[in-house]
This record gives structure tokens, sequence and C-alpha cells, in this order.
């Protein structure tokens, strides 16, 4: 039998569930979805479909899933993408579709929305025929199952590429093009970007509340709080970030540092996204293309080569080689010199030396290696030579012309 004391210092069940810590258990939002991402694909595609009708399911041609840490400036460079990209329609935004009081107060919680609600509603969004062309879809996927849902929507869409491939409809299904973007800063940044940019919005906000002048910005509870500021990071990092890494293998996938100014964040997006050929081609345009070097190829090594042609020339053809740059520094400099505003010369040469096979080649090359940059274009042009006094015929010879484009940098006249 427990003692008087012992019974003074027990508490009835009903009073330890009153207790604050356990209020605060209870009202944190319950993750009770189920997370079989082959499932929620297949109910959400069944629930479109019904909507729809198969046949109109027409996602867009590209579409760049935008992702990153709190703070990060997706908002910024989702315009970035879309100058970059040409998409004239405003992006998909996955928080403004979030309008339920339960993802409301997920949010808030710096949790995520359950994957089947978020799906459901990005996919109904994308089926705006506004987007056909292309869209920027920012914030999803921020789960193992919802990454899992979008390699399955990448698959689908292919699989009816196939189905309708020979029917009249076959221009509504192209191949689709998925480019994951992820930008990308540490934790520590992350939170004194989020809270700074709950300052400037409280700041913005008193402002207009004074002025009656501009709209009031809405502003997380993640961005006043420096313990939710951490969360939501901590959310991004150890649920979002891990999950859209295994999608390297499957997508294009540009990894962004997110440091540093606008403008330099900026160029690191646009420089991610200049070669994307490989997936907008069809896989028999592309194969008939690969053998081809990519530009990038070309110029990775373009000076080392360019400093063995030149020195094979010297040792190899050195008398050819030694007239050229003669001929170059008499002939081809005093009319460059005098073309040194505009920066850009046309010289013609008749000159015998180009005769020689690899004359042109080490014109090129001289320039090259001075910092011109020079093309040829070889005329050839049939000059009267003589007439035969009992036929009358005027025969010809070949005039060789030499014409040499040249261009670099000009220099700008400063007036007064």
């Amino acid at each position: 039998m427990a003692s008087a004391d012992t019974a003074k210092d027990e508490k009835p069940a009903s009073s330890r569930a009153a207790s604050p810590k356990n209020n605060a258990e209870a009202q944190r939002p319950q993750d009770l979805e189920i997370k079989d991402a082959q499932l929620i694909f297949n109910s959400v595609w069944n629930e479109l479909e019904q909507e729809y009708g198969r046949e109109n399911l027409i996602f867009p041609k590209e579409i760049h899933w935008l992702n990153g840490a709190p703070g990060a400036g997706k908002g910024t460079h989702t315009r970035t993408l879309m100058e970059f990209r040409d998409f004239t329609e405003a992006p998909i935004v996955v928080s403004e579709l979030l309008k339920s009081p339960e993802a409301k107060k997920r949010i808030d919680a710096g949790m995520l929305v359950g994957d089947k609600e978020v799906t459901l509603l990005v996919f109904q969004a994308l089926l705006d025929q506004r987007f056909q062309s292309g869209v920027v879809v920012d914030g999803y996927p921020r789960s193992k199952v919802q990454v899992e849902c979008l390699k399955l929507l990448y698959h689908r869409l292919n699989e009816m590429r196939s189905e309708y491939r020979d029917t009249l409809i076959s221009s509504r299904f192209p191949k689709p093009q998925f480019h994951i973007i992820v930008l990308f800063i540490d934790e520590d940044e992350s939170i004194k970007r989020q809270l700074l940019r709950g300052v400037k919005a409280a700041e913005h906000n008193r402002e207009v509340e004074a002025s009656g002048m501009g709209e009031l910005k809405e502003i997380r509870k993640t961005d006043l709080n420096e313990d939710a500021a951490r969360r939501r990071y901590r959310t991004f990092k150890d649920v979002t970030y891990d999950a859209l890494k295994s999608l390297r293998e499957v997508f294009h996938y540009h990894y962004v540092n997110a440091y540093g100014s606008i403008d330099k964040v900026r160029e690191r997006v646009i420089k991610e996204l200049q070669y994307q050929s490989t997936l907008e081609l069809e896989q028999e345009t592309f194969d008939t293309l690969s053998h081809l070097p990519l530009a990038s190829q070309i110029i990775m090594h373009a000076r080392q080569e360019l400093v063995k042609r030149l020195d094979s020339y010297q040792q190899q053809e050195g008398e050819v080689f030694c007239e050229i740059v003669k001929l170059v520094g008499d002939k081809f400099m005093p009319i460059i010199e005098r073309h040194s505003i505009p920066g850009y010369a046309i010289v013609n040469s008749e000159h015998e030396v180009f005769n020689h096979p690899l004359a042109t080649a080490m014109l090129l090359d001289i320039f090259s290696e001075r910092g011109y940059y020079a093309t040829v274009d070889i005329q050839l042009e049939e000059i009267p030579h003589k007439v035969d006094p009992k036929t009358f015929k005027i025969e010809t010879r070949t005039k060789r012309v030499v014409r040499v484009h040249v261009r670099f940098s000009g220099s700008e006249i400063r007036r007064g």
C-alpha cells in the first residue's frame, strides 16, 4: 500500500497530460500519411485521369524543379531561370498552393506538408496549358516520397509518349525534360538570412501600415524565431537535400553555390544551365550528333594545342613559318593598327607563300597566339591573261586572293 506522502505526490493521469510540455507535443502536427510512393503516385494519377481524361494529361515539355536551403534565394533566381529559358509565365510556387489550415500549421512548425496533398496540387498546376512550353516549380520535391513520385511521373510521361507516338495527338506528348536545380548555403548562413528576411519584412509592413501605401508581406513564423529557422534548415538538410541527391543519376542535376552577391549567384546558375542538349534531343538525334566534340571539350586544352602547333611549325617548316611572320609584321600589322578603334580589319593578300598547304593554318595560329580573332576566306578569280590571235579566244589565269578578317578589342574615344 502506498504511504500518504507517496499518494500525495502522485498526480492523476489527466493532470500529467495537461502539463505545458505534453500540451505542446499534443499540438504538434502528426505525420500519419502512408509513405509508399507507388501507392501515392497511382492514387494521384488516377484522380487526374478521372478529372481530365488520359489524353488531356499534357504536362510541360520542360520543367525546372527548383529547390534550395531556406534563404538561399529561390525567389530571386526563379527570375534568372525564367529569363534564361524564355519562360513567360510565372513559376509554380508550392508554398502558395498550400493554403489549407493543416498545411499552414505544419509549415509554421517547420515541417513538410503531406506528400499526397503536395503531389496532387503540383501535378494539377502543371496541367495548366499556360505552362506547355516550360515552367519553373519552386519547392518540389522535398521528401524521399516526392522524389520517387517525380521519377514515376517522368517514366509515366515517357510511357505516354510511346503510347501516342504514331497517333494524331503525338505532339501533345514530347520527350519530358526535367532539370533539378539546388541552391545551397550552410546552416549559419541560412539562419542569418531567414531572420534578416523577417526583420526586413516586418519593417516593410510597419511602413505600409503607417503610410497606407503598398502591400503587406506575409512573414513566415520561422523568419522570426531562431529555433524555428534552425528546425526549418535541418528539415531541408536531413530530408530534402538527401532525397534530391538521388536524382543526380536520373535527371540533369544543377548544384549551385548560393553564397555571394545576387549577380555572382546568377552567373553560376546560368553557367550551370548553358549546355542541355543531352536531355533536350530525341535519343536518335543525339546519337547522330554525339560523335562531334562539344565546344567546351575543344577549348579545354586549346592553349596547349596552339603552343604545340606553333613549335612544330618552327621546327618542321621554319622557313615558311618565318616568312609568314615577316609578312604579318610588314603588311598586315600597319593595316590592323589603322583599325585600332573599331577593332576590326580586313586584309587581302596574293603573296605566293599562301600556296604552301599549311600557310593559312600558320597565319591563323600566329594571330591567335597574339590575342587576335582571325578568319580566312580564300577567293579564286579568273583574270584575262591573253587572247589567241587565230581564234580570238580569251585565256585566263586564276588569281588566288587570301582575305583575312581580324577582330580584337577596339579602343574607346574619350571626349571631354
